[in-house]
């Protein structure tokens, strides 16, 4: 049997937590373990945070220590926002996640998914984004063109981690 669901959100950073507790939930009655379930809400958390500041460059909430004003970000609270698009389906114990935004796209998908690449680091970015969806699920996938938007799709087999027995 197949379960989906799918959320629709500003691009707004307060909703980055939104979509890491719906992501949880959505999975909650398989039991996954800490680990597995982190690993998750880790993967979507950069997913989402990448779509807000470097699809949509929506930077309220994103910028250094001391508010928008010494970041030099007076009024983008003002701007669309733009759309995040954040699409599950469970298939037994097999989660697929889309993360989808009709951003600005990126110009070299190969380029950004090297590990410590940021176009931001002003922001204080660590370039680590998609190299922690990367370590933290089974699969990733970017898909992305200038002026597109990008689609982000990731996999995690849960249940698969090792029980270490107690005995007493």
């Amino acid at each position: 049997m197949r379960n989906e669901m799918e959320i629709i959100f500003d691009a707004i950073s307060a909703n980055e937590g939104f979509a890491r507790v719906a992501v949880a939930a959505f999975i909650a009655h398989l039991n996954p373990t800490l680990e597995e379930m982190a690993d998750i809400k880790t993967a979507v958390s950069e997913a989402v945070t990448n779509s807000i500041i470097h699809g949509y460059e929506n930077l309220h909430g994103y910028g250094r220590p001391g508010g928008q004003e010494e970041s030099g970000l007076r009024g983008r609270e003002e701007a669309n926002p733009g759309k995040v698009r954040l699409c599950c389906a469970l298939e037994k114990n097999i989660l697929h996640i889309e993360v989808i935004d009709s951003g600005k796209g990126i110009v070299d998908v190969e380029q950004a998914m090297e590990p410590l690449y940021t176009t931001k680091p002003e922001l204080e970015r660590s370039g680590m984004g998609f190299a922690f969806m990367e370590a933290f699920m089974d699969d990733l996938e970017v898909e992305s063109a200038p002026g597109q938007g990008t689609k982000v799709r990731m996999i995690k087999k849960i249940g698969v981690g090792g029980w270490i027995e107690h005995q007493c």
